[in-house]
């Protein structure tokens, strides 16, 4: 698992230091889904810049200019391709002849590879699954919503992703991982992360609990661009599948236990959870079991990140 997040400032009523400031709140908040790598992606005058570094959140200093206002992120655990390798990290370049883009993707995809073969996409050196979804937009030769909606249906995987091309435009593309955004109309800036409950520890974290929002809704198959301006508009994508699998799942819950239904349908998470457990030592049963027993998403993503937390709990009973 990895989380998307950003600061979408169409007002530009932050100044680059009170922006890098919001970044490092809210960077590190995400590391609770990964720590491997973090990556940001933003505009200076049209020139799309991108850093990123294979360090967790909290040792990584922004500096945003006070001219940039939408800026991309991404912390990373690691599945397909080291960190160590800087170019395997989110968020990734593409470049179409309209535009450059970056591109970060929370999930893990599994057909990459049969899709490099298929569409004859060009060898890369990254080994990270998520840079197939770049070369599928380029290989369209331009990104819009119809490009998004062709590469959302040729990947298989769980995956939320985010795209900033370098005229302020972001793109949400929502599938079966999670995704939360606010608005705030009153001062002209959006805010998200990959979960609400990382988001509502950052608005504690700087003090802006308390300011009047709207959270904006996003489904499975949904696309969502911001423009410049803060004006959305939205597309979509079929995501049958997604939506068959998720179904599947609540029904296998249903029967093993009713309060395993709630975490699935408020967090949309538990696909993914079974997407990255084979790279912990799990298998997609042992999620369905330990939901079964009553552990929560928020649990299971525990015993995935600390090992010994399974020990604990153990000991915790044995006390």
């Amino acid at each position: 698992m990895c989380c998307l997040f950003g600061l979408l400032d169409y007002n530009g009523v932050f100044s680059g230091r009170e922006k890098s400031a919001i970044l490092s709140v809210l960077s590190t908040e995400c590391e609770a889904r990964g720590v491997d790598a973090t990556g940001i992606a933003y505009n200076i005058s049209g020139k799309l810049s991108i850093f990123k570094r294979p360090l967790p959140a909290h040792k990584v200093y922004f500096t945003v200019p006070n001219s940039t206002r939408f800026i991309m992120g991404h912390t990373r655990m690691t599945t397909k391709g080291s960190e160590q390798l800087n170019y395997n990290n989110h968020p990734f370049l593409g470049i179409v002849p309209s535009c450059k883009f970056a591109l970060a993707h929370n999930g893990v995809l599994y057909n990459d590879n049969k899709l490099r073969t298929s569409e004859a996409l060009p060898q890369t050196k990254k080994k990270t699954d998520s840079f197939v979804a770049v070369q599928l937009i380029e290989k369209q030769n331009v990104l819009n919503f119809g490009s998004l909606k062709n590469m959302a249906e040729k990947i298989e995987g769980s995956f939320t992703l985010t795209v900033l091309d370098n005229q302020d435009n972001l793109y949400v593309i929502r599938g079966d991982n999670p995704f939360t955004l606010y608005h705030y109309p009153q001062y002209g800036f959006f805010l998200y992360a990959s979960t609400s409950e990382i988001l509502s520890n950052v608005l504690m974290k700087l003090g802006i609990q308390d300011w009047q929002n709207e959270h904006i809704m996003l489904s499975c198959g949904d696309i969502l661009r911001i423009d410049k301006r803060g004006k959305m508009k939205r597309s979509a994508f079929d995501a049958f599948d997604l939506y068959d699998s998720l179904e599947f799942m609540e029904h296998i819950a249903y029967r093993k236990k009713p309060a395993a239904i709630h975490s699935i349908i408020d967090d949309g998470y538990v696909q993914e959870l079974k997407s990255v457990a084979s790279y912990c030592g799990y298998s997609p049963m042992d999620i369905d079991y330990l939901l079964s027993d009553g552990f929560s998403c928020s649990e299971i993503e525990d015993m995935l990140y600390m090992p010994n937390y399974v020990q604990c709990l153990d000991e915790e009973w044995m006390n």
